[in-house]
């Protein structure tokens, strides 16, 4: 199997966490969910592996600001 970082869409996402969509983006501004990335001119996903940990324990993630 390939170490390659799988990114996934937001419809993913939303089905894989039960947030709504503006609870999403809200959790993303608060820092309490993983921040998109871009994959091309217009748009985004996230690493599934960052949601995973979310997904893990939604209650204590952070984001690390330093990236």
């Amino acid at each position: 199997m390939s170490n390659v970082e799988r990114i996934i869409r937001l419809k993913t996402v939303l089905d894989r966490t039960g947030l709504s969509r503006s609870t999403l983006y809200r959790k993303i501004a608060e820092g309490s969910f993983p921040r998109q990335v871009p994959i091309s001119v217009h748009g985004t996903g996230w690493h599934e592996s960052a949601v995973n940990r979310w997904i893990a324990d939604p209650r204590s993630y952070r984001e690390d600001r330093a990236q």
